[in-house]
């Protein structure tokens, strides 16, 4: 069984994020699904692609670090700005490409440089079996 393709308005998860963050797809390709743009595994831009995850909890994440030192050691969470230097990677092989990339297909997974695993959670595409 196939994964559903991602379109814009995906929900995401990174697992040291504080709240879920949105997709964000430039329909550069002119691919809709159910109306909105399709997603590539090269959306994966910080801010311009993957919206915050509210506060992040890595503590390898120099913000955090700087925020627990200036508090003498508590652990001090800050907003999480993701840092996602490389594209998505696929759940599967890939079946369908938009342009030159690879759909994004709702088992991909995104690394943050400070440690986390984006996943999604909600592929923002729903599909209808007609019988």
């Amino acid at each position: 069984m196939s994964s559903p393709q991602v379109c814009a308005g995906a929900m995401l998860q990174c697992s040291f994020g504080g709240a879920p963050g949105a997709l964000n797809v430039i329909p550069v390709n002119r691919v809709l699904v159910g109306g909105a743009p399709a997603a590539t595994i090269a959306d994966s831009i910080p801010i311009a692609n993957v919206t915050p995850f509210g506060l992040c909890q890595s503590a390898a994440n120099p913000t955090v670090i700087a925020a627990t030192a200036a508090k003498l050691g508590v652990f001090t969470p800050m907003p999480c700005l993701p840092a996602t230097p490389s594209p998505w990677i696929p759940g599967g092989p890939p079946t369908v490409t938009l342009g030159a990339m690879p759909a994004l297909d709702a088992e991909a997974t995104l690394v943050c440089l400070w440690g986390g695993v984006i996943k999604i959670v909600q592929p923002a595409q729903v599909s209808t079996l007609i019988p």
